[in-house]
């Protein structure tokens, strides 16, 4: 998630420091989020100054000098690379043709190739490989075509499909910056002397802890004594002068005061940052659904001409492999299985040309994974990467890379990321089943729309069972052993249930296919030992009845996540953390929710920092 930073002066030097300085501080606020490059651009009455490099704020700072700049009206920009690599080029802030509107960006706009196309036709020249410079360049289309420049902003909003957080000052309007905001985070401060725009309140906390929240499809404006929020009623996707629909919004009721101490600010008024990247959950879900259709397009072809796909994680990564492979055995009749990454060089040997091996990583720097690759291209294979950090050594490596867009993940326990990789993997497979036709139409259309409704699900689900995860962390926090037992892709939802509740609550979890557990581990069930049951559906839960059974009978204390329509079953358990049904094949990313919070309020219950787990790093570079 890139760091945006708008701020609006009732006159110069207000904060009593130069812009450029005050806007440096603000994003060095941000820094936790993550990023590769940084920018500003500052406007005056008579001028507009634009600088932006590749690196750290520190490092850019000696270049570009911050300090010696100054102005009325200023954004700044932190970016996390999503389309286009980490480059001074690609970099923030962005402008059209005649450098006089500069617009920064978080988030991922869908649409953005056909509207190039588009504005290539009509003349426009782009220089940067990303998809939020169609922004400046729609403005400047729409102000040629004789539209004001807030007009125009509004109408180029009004095109963009994805999820935006927007800050744009057009120089004919100096003291104003215009936003909108789909999905991304985007929140206004304000004190009488100056106002702040930003994707995060730590931004401006220094200066103001008055602030207003944007809502989704909010449309406005800020200058240093004023905000104007407008609601966007209707789209339209046509590059054309037919204005947006907009309601005028009353904000006064959503002003608020935060008394957050920074450090509080940072992880959004969560304790942990592990609790705020299991809420911003939806966000990465829908981030990464929004911007896969092109890139899965061109593997498609690949896979299915492929004798098996071999999907190689280590961790978390492993355990969203898993669910990849059962799903494109499953959906697109592949031949695929998942093999730990560490473990791949005694399977290498059977690896050639017909082969496709999937690497999947959060940070694409995982060396197990890395050599896996290696050691697959040296045979000839094609290889495939999935991971969060564009530019990695993974997808440089890999001959095609699939990006998940979940942002930056600081709690070194995977939340956010493992739910964006399987829905990456879920999305490809049902592009594979979809290109092989081995689904009907209905099938294909059901799974399809319950993907595209998965983040509002996943919001209500994280709602709907945190209060029982705290509840229950008293209950477990006492337990010195567990088991996580499911069936079909219940297994690989389980068993990264039991790694979060060893990584961050140091307590010893295991996980097993349900219908093995009575294979050995039931030795060790005696009265009040948790067994959790991973229950995604009716096929899987009624072949479980019997399972629960043997636990109960040496008096196991169990506890299932089960959708809400098998009520039958709920009374064999002791607990239930009941769910929204979804189709089964799209249930993964939703039902270890419960298993992330409870882990996450067992930790806490304990008095850990489930953010640092001991022994743990959050890239892992050991062979």
């Amino acid at each position: 998630m890139c760091g945006i930073i708008g701020i609006v002066l009732r006159y110069q030097r207000a904060l009593s420091k130069p812009l450029g300085s005050v806007i440096k501080g603000c994003l060095k606020n941000l820094e936790y989020r993550g990023y590769d490059s940084v920018g500003f651009a500052l406007a005056s009455s008579n001028s507009l100054v634009i600088r932006k490099s590749k690196g750290k704020i520190d490092e850019v700072d000696v270049k570009l000098a911050f300090d010696d700049f100054d102005g009325i009206c200023g954004v700044g920009h932190t970016r996390w690379a999503t389309h286009g690599k980490p480059s001074d080029i690609n970099a923030h802030p962005l402008t059209d043709c005649s450098k006089r509107i500069v617009v920064v960006h978080n988030g991922i706009i869908e649409n953005y190739l056909e509207l190039k196309e588009e504005l290539i036709r009509r003349g426009h020249r782009f220089e940067s490989e990303t998809d939020t410079e169609v922004v400046p360049h729609l403005i400047e289309e729409f102000k040629k075509l004789g539209m004001n420049s807030y007009d125009a902003f509004k109408k180029a909003a009004s095109l963009l499909r994805g999820t935006y957080a927007l800050a744009v000052i057009d120089t004919d309007e100096p003291g104003r910056i215009y936003f909108a905001r789909n999905t991304s985070p985007l929140v206004i401060g304000i004190r009488d002397d100056a106002t702040f725009l930003a994707s995060d309140i730590p931004a401006f906390i220094d200066y103001t802890r008055k602030v207003i929240v944007i809502q989704d499809d909010e449309v406005g404006y800020i200058s240093g004594s004023d905000v104007r929020i407008e609601k966007l009623v209707s789209k339209s996707y046509e590059v054309d002068l037919t204005p947006p629909i907009c309601e005028l919004v009353d904000y006064s009721s959503r002003i608020r005061h935060i008394d957050w101490t920074p450090e509080m600010a940072k992880k959004g008024g969560y304790p942990h940052f592990m609790l705020k990247e299991i809420h911003e959950q939806p966000q990465a879900i829908a981030s990464t659904l929004s911007s896969l259709a092109n890139e899965v397009k061109d593997v498609l072809k690949l896979i299915s001409k492929a004798d098996r796909v071999l999907i190689v994680g280590a961790g978390t990564s492993y355990h969203a492999s898993f669910v990849g492979s059962i799903l494109l055995s499953e959906l697109a009749e592949v031949k695929s299985h998942a093999i730990i990454s560490s473990e791949m060089k005694w399977y290498s040997r059977s690896v050639d040309e017909c082969d496709v091996v999937i690497a999947v990583s959060q940070s694409g720097e995982t060396i197990d994974t890395l050599l896996a690759v290696r050691e697959a291209r040296r045979r000839g294979a094609l290889t495939i990467a999935l991971t969060n950090v564009i530019d990695s050594t993974l997808a440089r490596e890999s001959h095609l890379t699939i990006y998940t867009r979940a942002g930056p993940e600081v709690g070194v326990a995977a939340t956010k990321t493992f739910s964006a990789q399987v829905v990456a993997l879920t999305y490809l497979a049902l592009s594979l089943a979809e290109y092989r036709s081995t689904l009907s139409t209905n099938k294909l259309n059901e799974l399809k729309n319950s993907l595209r409704s998965l983040p509002d699900y996943v919001s209500s689900t994280i709602s709907a069972t945190e209060p029982r995860a705290r509840s229950l962390a008293s209950l477990i926090s006492s337990k010195q052993n567990a088991y996580y037992l499911g069936r079909g892709l219940g297994l690989p939802v389980s068993m990264e249930g039991a790694l979060k509740l060893k990584e961050v609550a140091y307590i010893h979890a295991e996980s097993y296919p349900a219908g093995e557990s009575k294979h050995g581990p039931i030795a060790l069930v005696d009265e009040g030992f948790p067994v959790f049951f991973t229950i995604l559906g009716s096929n899987d839960g009624e072949l479980i009845i019997s399972n629960v059974e043997e636990m109960k009978a040496r008096g196991a204390l169990t506890i299932a996540v089960i959708p809400s329509n098998l009520d039958r079953i709920h009374k064999y358990f002791n607990y239930a953390f009941i769910m929204h049904p979804v189709p089964y094949e799209v249930a993964p990313s939703l039902y270890i929710i419960p298993h992330q919070l409870l882990a996450y309020y067992t930790a806490v219950t304990l008095g850990y920092d489930p953010d640092k787990p001991r022994n743990l790093a959050k890239t892992v570079t050991v062979v």
